[in-house]
C-alpha cells in the first residue's frame, strides 16, 4: 500500500499546513522546494532512468536468443529516448496552462471567484503521469511524495491569497492527492499499459527531468550562489542515493 498511500499523504499533509500553520517563510519554501527536485531529480537518474534501459536491454537480448541473432538491436534504447523528449515537451505544453504551479511558480494577479480550471486539469494530468510508473518502482513514491510536499504547500497559500473559497480549495486539493495513486492503480490493472510500461516510464522520466530541473532553477533569487540552497541539494541528492 505504500506506494499508492506516500503520494497521497504528502498532499493532504501540505494541505494541513498551509490551513493550519500558514508558512511565511518564503525562503524556507525554497529550500524545501530545492531540496524536493534534487530528491526527486536523483531518484529519477539513479533509479528510475537505469531500470527502463535495463529493462529494454533485456527485452532486447531475450529476443536475440530467440531469434538466433548475436546483434543487439539499439532501436528500442532510441526509442525510449525519443520518449524521454516527448515527456519534456508534454511537460513544456502542459506548463502553458499551468502557469508553472507543478515546480511552485505561481503568482496572485487578481483575486479568484471561480475554479482555475485550466490550473486544475493540467495538474491531474500532470499527477496522474507521474504515478504511473510507481507501479514497477515502487521506491518512486517517495520522490514523488516528497515533490508534492512543498508543492501542496504553495498551492494551498496561493488559493487563500487569491479569495477563492475554501471549499474549492479543499476539492482541487483532494482530487490532486488522489490522481498520483489513480495513475499507480490504472498502470498496475489495464493491460495496455501495463505492455507499453517501457514506454510510459520514459515519457514520465522526461517529465520529471523537467519539473525537478526547473525547481533546482528557479529556487533562487537572480541565479546567485546561495550556501542554504546548495546544501539543500546536496542533501536531497544525497538521500535519493540511499534510497
Amino acid at each position: 500500500m505504500e506506494p499508492y498511500i506516500l503520494p497521497l499523504i504528502s498532499v493532504i499533509s501540505g494541505y494541513l499546513v498551509a490551513v493550519i500553520i500558514k508558512p511565511e517563510n518564503k525562503k524556507l519554501l525554497k529550500l524545501l522546494l530545492a531540496f524536493s527536485g534534487a530528491f526527486l531529480l536523483t531518484m529519477t537518474v539513479s533509479h528510475l532512468l537505469p531500470e527502463v534501459y535495463a529493462h529494454v536491454l533485456e527485452e532486447s537480448i531475450h529476443h536475440d536468443i530467440s531469434h538466433g541473432s548475436h546483434d543487439h538491436d539499439h532501436q528500442g534504447m532510441k526509442i525510449i529516448g525519443l520518449f524521454i523528449m516527448l515527456g519534456i515537451v508534454f511537460q513544456i505544453i502542459l506548463e502553458y496552462f499551468s502557469k508553472g504551479a507543478e515546480h511552485g511558480h505561481v503568482h496572485i494577479h487578481e483575486k479568484m471567484t471561480s475554479m482555475p480550471w485550466l490550473l486544475f486539469v493540467s495538474l491531474c494530468i500532470h499527477a496522474l503521469f507521474e504515478g504511473m510508473p510507481i507501479s514497477q518502482h515502487g521506491h518512486l513514491a517517495w520522490g514523488i511524495a516528497i515533490h508534492h510536499f512543498p508543492i501542496a504547500i504553495i498551492l494551498t497559500l496561493f488559493f487563500l491569497k487569491a479569495g477563492l473559497n475554501r471549499t474549492s480549495i479543499l476539492l482541487f486539493m483532494s482530487v490532486f492527492a488522489f490522481m498520483t495513486p489513480l495513475g499507480t492503480y490504472l498502470s498496475h490493472s489495464l493491460p495496455f499499459l501495463t505492455d507499453y510500461y517501457a514506454e510510459i516510464s520514459a515519457f514520465v522520466i522526461g517529465i520529471l527531468f523537467h519539473i525537478s530541473s526547473t525547481i533546482i532553477f528557479e529556487s533562487s533569487e537572480g541565479h546567485k550562489f546561495n550556501l542554504a540552497k546548495l546544501i539543500a541539494i546536496l542533501l536531497g541528492i544525497a538521500l535519493g542515493f540511499i534510497l
